[in-house]
């Protein structure tokens, strides 16, 4: 038996297939969904989903949303989501380095807003990286 797992964006369908596990990036921390799983919803934190089918996993970049788990089917809303296969592994890093940066200066210098800002977009280009498979 398999769960049912789809991640829907605003702008599209990112992942609509069946597998065999999920992690997911929890508010509270990663969270594994496997077949039988309880009732659940839960808020979910930018960072990376995983879905394994087969012995295969697939990263997926999540920029927060919820998830509800039900009868083996895990439904996904999330504001923003890619597959890391789409991802510029290069880009990425670039982005990446480029909001590391960003963030260390404002730390400094900046206001609570810029930190903020500074740190949403260190968490994305993280994200991004991690699913591309170009940090671990």
């Amino acid at each position: 038996m398999a769960l049912a797992v789809r991640v829907i964006a605003p702008d599209k369908t990112v992942w609509d297939e069946s597998s065999d596990e999920v992690i997911l990036p929890s508010t509270t921390g990663q969270l594994g969904i496997l077949t039988g799983h309880a009732p659940l919803l839960t808020a979910l934190d930018t960072g990376v989903m995983r879905v394994r089918v087969g012995k295969d996993w697939a990263a997926i970049a999540l920029m927060g949303g919820f998830a509800e788990i039900e009868n083996d089917e895990v439904i996904i809303l999330v504001n923003s989501a890619e597959r890391g296969t789409t991802i510029d592994k290069e880009e990425a890093r670039a982005a990446f380095s480029e909001a590391e940066s960003k963030l260390n200066s404002v730390r400094n210098t900046g206001s609570r807003q810029e930190l903020i800002q500074a740190n949403l977009a260190y968490k994305r280009a993280r994200a991004r990286l991690q699913a591309a498979r170009g940090l671990a």
